[in-house]
């Protein structure tokens, strides 16, 4: 059961028992998402760093995800560049096993991510901190710290046990429309030569409904820092997807090739 603290006032309607419910469901809606693999979609993504922002046009399919690089620094691929965009698609139409190793990589990656997903309920304390107005319309805010009785069942809940934030809830869809957290201390890492993040580093996702129903993150932030492999790493990224687009639940990674090779370089038409 989740523990959440509310703190409630005359203009809110939430009341302590709402308010863990409300949390819980959002959670739980969120793990079901995650867990269903039959909504697959096409969408633009922009990354960007200090050294680089790059644009890619992805289809997710039924052997893995797919992508096109568009643009590097917001100016369309030269000539040159174009052309190795284009043999490095043709080099993975023919070699389906390295495909199945991307998939494979994109699996895992996925259940990394689960395991933190499934771990929100029992890691944090939740305390209700009333409503907001948002672009999309009335939200409910929680702060979180960390439960003290929380056990990392992984290595990849244990940043868990360091964060606290504040989480937004639209309690029309029970969906979670942003995660804010930051380390309140360092967090150690088992990874071999061991690792480590830094107090101080912050995480911030945005979702929202992308149509049908289907809600996505539309922008994820990350400044962090820490070492690993004796290396000192900064994790410095902004992460934007936009113009999303249903695609068939068979699609295949080479169907998925010749789309992509068909735009000539461009957005898709639904994309644009």
């Amino acid at each position: 059961m989740l523990r959440v603290q509310a703190l409630v006032s005359a203009q809110s309607w939430v009341t302590p028992q709402g308010a863990q419910a409300l949390v819980d469901r959002a959670l739980a809606n969120e793990l079901r998402a995650a867990e269903d693999p039959n909504h697959p979609m096409r969408y633009l993504l922009r990354k960007g760093s200090p050294r680089i922002t790059t644009t890619k046009e992805i289809y997710e399919t039924k052997d893995g995800d797919m992508a096109r690089l568009l643009s590097v620094n917001d100016r369309p691929l030269n000539a040159e560049a174009e052309e190795k965009e284009q043999a490095r698609l043709t080099a993975l139409d023919k070699d389906p096993a390295r495909q199945r190793h991307r998939k494979q990589e994109e699996a895992e990656d996925a259940a990394r991510a689960l395991a933190v997903l499934r771990a929100l309920p029992k890691a944090f304390v939740y305390q209700y901190a009333g409503s907001a107005e948002s672009g999309g319309g009335r939200v409910e805010k929680f702060d979180f710290r960390p439960d003290p009785d929380f056990s990392p069942p992984g290595v990849e809940t244990q940043i868990l046990k360091s964060m606290a934030g504040e989480i937004w809830i639209d309690p029309a869809q029970e969906r979670v429309t942003r995660l804010k957290g930051s380390l309140q201390r360092d967090v150690d890492f088992g990874w071999g030569l061991l690792g480590r993040l830094n107090k101080g580093g912050w995480i911030e996702i945005d979702q929202a409904d992308v149509g049908g129903g289907q809600w996505r993150t539309v922008r994820l932030q990350m400044a962090m820092s820490g070492r690993v492999f004796l290396k000192s790493r900064t994790f410095d990224t902004v992460e934007e997807e936009s113009r999303f687009a249903p695609l068939p639940v068979e699609l295949g990674y080479r169907q998925a090739i010749e789309m992509l090779r068909s735009n000539g370089g461009e957005p898709s038409e639904s994309l644009r």
